[in-house]
């Protein structure tokens, strides 16, 4: 894979088995994650990054690095793929990453194939992203269910939707609209 990759999480257990598959998937550089700036810094190398996050007991605890990258005012790490490799997975556990605005929630070990081709699909597709004054990520309206509410992700109000295509050139945004829901 032409992309850099950053292990967010412990670098112990989780985070060197995560490290080890990145290694095999063809990441580099591959890199604990240490700070923004940090990333900043790759993106100037290496335009495409991806943000593995290692399991953890409470996946909330990795809220304030999914928000400073969902957040930040640099695309390289506002649309950069926010990938979670589970180590048991729950409808608690994928609502949180849905809230966090991750790309997607992986369960080790991963009995369906080819994690790599599934990284993959990361790049190459144009992804819709919405952004709201408390939620920024992929487009998840489709995997949330009936219960959700008007107040939730995009029911509702101000939004921007955002098209992108990643690519190993980096993050290419096709469209940008500024919409209001009634």
């Amino acid at each position: 894979m032409n992309a850099a990759a950053f292990i967010v999480g412990p670098q112990d257990g989780a985070g060197a088995a995560l490290s080890d598959l990145g290694r095999r998937l063809g990441f580099s550089p591959l890199q604990p994650y240490v700070s923004l700036r940090q990333s900043l810094k790759q993106a100037d190398q290496t335009p495409l990054l991806f943000f593995l996050f290692a399991a953890v007991a409470n996946v909330s605890s990795l809220k304030p690095v999914a928000n400073a990258l969902r957040f930040s005012n640099e695309q390289s790490l506002r649309f950069a793929p926010l990938i979670y490799f589970a180590s048991e997975l729950s409808e608690e556990t994928i609502r949180g990453c849905i809230a966090m605005g991750f790309d997607d929630v992986i369960a080790l070990p991963y009995a369906n194939g080819d994690i790599g081709a599934r990284l993959g699909r990361q790049m190459g597709e144009t992804k819709t992203y919405y952004e709201t004054s408390t939620y920024f990520g992929p487009d998840r309206r489709n995997r949330v269910g009936p219960q959700r509410s008007l107040g939730s992700d995009h029911g509702g109000g101000q939004f921007r939707r955002i098209e992108i295509v990643r690519s190993a050139q980096g993050i290419n945004v096709l469209r940008d609209d500024f919409q209001v829901m009634l």
